[in-house]
């Protein structure tokens, strides 16, 4: 069974960085993407980042241009690097790996962004 780690979550204030990692138990490359999610209370779960099996990245809009998603290969990780944090980045990350219709879920890691 593939597992999924997410660690890094926590308390920030707006406008500081925090850096999200995600160990999976197999090597990456045999997943066609690994993304980030988030769950706020009342919304549905939203893809935050991807990055597929070839280092293509994509983001979703309300990231983009702040946070960056990046992967070191050698000890199956990938990182969510979070920058100019904001009070409705607040939620639940968490962590899927995706080999054709199946999905890996991780545990999830809460990170509050206060003003």
């Amino acid at each position: 069974q593939v597992q999924l780690v997410e660690s890094g979550g926590g308390l920030v204030q707006v406008g500081e960085s925090l850096s999200l990692s995600c160990v999976v138990s197999e090597n990456i490359f045999n997943f066609n993407d690994v993304a980030w999610f988030r769950q706020t209370p009342g919304k549905e779960r939203e893809l935050v980042a991807r990055i597929n099996v070839g280092g293509v990245t994509d983001y979703g809009d309300s990231v983009k241009g702040r946070f960056t998603i990046s992967r070191d290969n050698g000890q199956n990780t990938v990182y969510l690097h979070m920058n100019s944090l904001k009070p409705d980045d607040t939620g639940i990350y968490y962590c899927r790996a995706r080999i054709l219709s199946r999905a890996f879920w991780g545990q999830g890691t809460q990170v509050t962004v206060s003003s």
